[in-house]
């Protein structure tokens, strides 16, 4: 069965029944725990930056296991105090990976976050728990990237400002919230997962945290706009890393963009370039090459 086909089917299904069948698989997996697969790797995010196209493509390979319900748990980001044998319920048993991927070779297991690499005390958490998982975090121009999160909390309800006003109110926002989140484990603070639009872009800060935490061999970064440009070799790049079979999807096709019903003013753009500016050089620096979006610019998806 396609992946369209298997999401069709599962959308089908009601809501209620769905978190019904949730919450008896969880549990179910929970007391499970230890004969159920982990992660071989992890997709940290970012936001707004293409992971859901790549989780999408990396469906199609048959050695490739995902969580059974969520491209997501978020254990390791909102969901931390429910401990990890609950974080374990959400993967398959380890006999039906293996016999899901028989014919293709051993099963690959992954999950994604995209609020991973910008919370503040994930990494630390995943580098606890799984300190060998592989991870993957794909970056996107920065500017570009927080007009399409502003796009996309706004489609959701979660924001009411236009993009200036919103961008002007940031830090405001967020003052105080990385206290209180430290303070309290279970404060899931909704102004920083959904009104950092111009910090999720500081990539070099997030970066440079994860490598103090990972090795540098642990982590595959990817750009958006060069995944876009030429999938197939980006694809084959990040299967060499994850150790994968060569196979790679017929087509791969680009999900959540959204369309923009008016332009980024030139006011924000200039803003966020001007942030930006010296945060690509560290990430430049950081990652030994220049980011494309510092050679060539695209709009706003």
């Amino acid at each position: 069965m396609g992946v369209e086909r298997i999401m069709s089917v599962r959308k089908a299904v009601p809501e209620p029944l769905q978190r019904l069948g949730r919450r008896g698989y969880v549990a179910l997996g929970g007391a499970t725990a230890g004969a159920r697969v982990l992660p071989d790797f992890i997709m940290i995010g970012g936001q707004r930056c293409g992971t859901t196209s790549l989780f999408r493509a990396l469906m199609e390979h048959p050695q490739v296991v995902r969580p059974t319900f969520h491209k997501g748990i978020n254990y390791f980001d909102v969901n931390y105090d429910r401990g990890f044998d609950w974080y374990r319920g959400h993967f398959p048993l380890r006999a039906s990976a293996r016999l899901r991927t028989r014919q293709h070779g051993h099963p690959v297991v992954f999950e994604a976050s995209g609020y991973y690499m910008f919370h503040p005390f994930a990494m630390e958490r995943l580098a606890r728990e799984m300190p060998d998982v592989k991870l993957v975090a794909m970056l996107r121009d920065p500017v570009e990237r927080a007009y399409s999160a502003w796009k996309h909390e706004s489609a959701r309800g979660f924001e009411r400002e236009d993009f200036d006003t919103a961008l002007a109110l940031e830090d405001e926002r967020l003052l105080g919230e990385y206290d209180r989140m430290r303070r309290d484990p279970t404060y899931e603070s909704f102004t920083h997962r959904h009104h950092a639009y111009r910090r999720r872009g500081d990539y070099a800060d997030q970066l440079e945290r994860i490598l103090q935490l990972f090795p540098r061999e642990q982590l595959h970064i990817m750009y958006s706009e060069r995944f876009f440009e030429q999938p197939g070799q980006e694809f084959a790049a990040l299967g060499a890393f994850l150790g994968l079979g060569s196979v790679s999807p017929q087509r791969f096709d680009r999900y959540n963009a959204r369309p923009a019903v008016q332009d980024m003013s030139a006011s924000a753009r200039a803003r966020l370039a001007d942030h930006f500016r010296q945060a690509n050089e560290r990430l430049a620096e950081l990652l030994h090459e220049t980011p494309p979006w510092s050679l060539t610019r695209e709009p706003a998806a």
